[in-house]
């Protein structure tokens, strides 16, 4: 989980924050990846192991391509961040009055379909206060359990579809995200994709600080971690895929040859039309379409949300 600060100082400009929000997510991302792999490779080993199946690939595959996936919205419905935050309230890390903020911001989301820059600030913020202090070990244990509680079911199959035809065809695929890296880590993993590049949090004795390394992994640090981790793995941007609902991705989207909105903002989906990018919407329904409401979640469940919110807000006054 990414404690939410600036551990940079005041003088540094965004970009410098930018670059080294981005290089901190690569290098985290790679080292997951890597561990991931050795314990792949130490599981085929095992006695009766079969080892995995040999990949079909619909083309020859490329060596110097790989798709990254936006998470909130693209590769899951809401915000990773307010489910983890729900997950926590039910094991007691927070009181109820952070519940109703977090519920709230998630009612929010859904309706608007947008990232509003100061309610993910506020999350961010919120869960700085919530982990500084635990382990890190702690927070992966629990993220375990959330990702089955939460947020399994929110996945977008025509998303995961995608991703899974990058895999068949022998690329690599991250999840880009400003969630921790922790939780983006064991999405990923739970996916089956390559790993995660994600907001860092600094950690002494693994031991969460309560201050960020740069700055949350959004928008143009996006576009800087997927920068640095192609640059360190050899890969070609104009032969890489990248995949975004927001237009606050649009400088991540940029740097690749084969940029795609999924279940766009209306900023994005005219800035992917001028630009003639593919789109793909796997919400149903005109008004999902136009607000961005999670389809599989529905009617039933966005007031669901929204009037958990105002009963907490209601029981609290």
């Amino acid at each position: 989980m990414a404690a939410l600060g600036w551990l940079t100082p005041r003088r540094r400009s965004a970009t410098a924050r930018s670059v080294l929000a981005g290089e901190a997510a690569a290098e985290a991302a790679r080292k997951s990846s890597q561990e991931l792999e050795e314990l792949e490779a130490a599981r085929a080993a095992e006695p009766g192991s079969a080892g995995p199946a040999e990949p079909e690939f619909p083309v020859a595959g490329d060596t110097e391509a790989a798709a990254f996936f936006d998470l909130d919205n693209t590769v899951m419905q809401g915000a990773a961040i307010f489910h983890f935050g729900r997950g926590l309230y039910k094991r007691k890390f927070f009181e109820r009055q952070e519940l109703v903020r977090f519920a709230w911001q998630q009612a929010w989301f859904r309706l608007a379909g947008v990232e509003d820059p100061e309610h993910m600030e506020d999350a961010r913020e919120s869960a700085l206060s919530i982990v500084k202090g635990h382990k890190v070990s702690e927070l992966m244990t629990i993220g375990e359990e959330i990702y089955d509680e939460y947020m399994a079911e929110r996945i977008w199959p025509g998303t995961r579809a995608l991703a899974q035809a990058h895999l068949d065809a022998g690329q690599k695929v991250w999840l880009v995200t400003a969630a921790p890296v922790e939780t983006a880590t064991i999405i990923a993993r739970r996916l089956g994709l390559t790993g995660a590049l994600g907001t860092v949090a600094e950690s002494h004795d693994g031991v969460y600080t309560g201050r960020l390394v740069g700055e949350p992994l959004h928008g143009p640090a996006k576009a800087e971690a997927v920068r640095a981790l192609s640059a360190a793995e050899g890969l070609d941007l104009n032969r890489c895929a990248a995949y975004s609902d927001s237009h606050n991705d649009i400088p991540m989207l940029s740097l690749v040859g084969h940029p795609y909105a999924i279940n766009p903002d209306a900023k994005l989906r005219k800035y992917a039309r001028e630009r003639d990018w593919r789109l793909r919407d796997y919400r149903t329904g005109r008004k999902a379409a136009k607000v961005g409401i999670p389809a599989a979640a529905g009617v039933g469940a966005l007031a669901g949300g929204t009037a958990a919110a105002l009963a907490l807000h209601r029981r609290r006054r």
